[in-house]
């Protein structure tokens, strides 16, 4: 069991019979009346996201995961699929389960699945991946006063603010997290 005042983000508990993966939560103290948690959940056998509210000191079961190192093979519109690197196994996700990460997913990528009892329900990214740009404005020094950013379709399709200096072609670092530009790769 995990208390209240543990969940952190990334935490995956059992809410209501539910397996929900912790998106944001806010310990929230309102004058006289007792305090509470607000949290954001998207569960992850449905793909919706949900806001909650938990009274402070409420318990959940923390859901066991199991991790499986797989790589990306293809996707066929809404469906995604893998391959166990040690067993081969081909498990398939859809788009709405994954969610953002599918703007950071490239063929032949080598990432984490994450498996509740035999079921395939999320994937773990890497905290930052290197994609390269397909098109981008060329920019000018000159445009601003200060370094100063600029739109850049990656080869996946997401679209990330880089600095002026970047150029299409190039390798870039992307935060999977935030969805930011780190740093120039080659």
């Amino acid at each position: 069991m995990i208390a209240s005042g543990d969940l952190r983000k990334g935490n995956t508990v059992v809410v209501d019979g539910e397996l929900v993966k912790v998106l944001d939560f806010q310990h929230v103290k309102m004058g006289r009346g007792s305090a509470f948690i607000r949290v954001q959940m998207r569960n992850l056998r449905t793909g919706s996201t949900t806001e909650r509210t938990f009274q402070s000191g409420s318990k959940f079961e923390q859901a066991r995961l199991e991790r499986r190192v797989v790589q990306f093979l293809y996707d066929d519109g809404d469906n995604y699929t893998f391959m166990d690197t040690e067993t081969f196994d081909q498990p398939v996700l859809n788009r709405r389960l994954l969610g953002d990460v599918v703007k950071y997913l490239k063929e032949g990528m080598t990432i984490d699945l994450l498996m509740y009892g035999e079921e395939s329900i999320d994937v773990e990214m890497p905290t930052s991946v290197e994609l390269r740009i397909e098109q981008t404005d060329p920019g000018f020094r000159g445009d601003t006063a200060t370094g100063g950013n600029k739109p850049a379709t990656l080869e996946t399709g997401a679209t990330v603010q880089v600095p002026l200096f970047v150029n299409e072609g190039d390798v870039i670092k992307v935060d999977t997290r935030t969805g930011s530009y780190i740093e120039r790769v080659g």
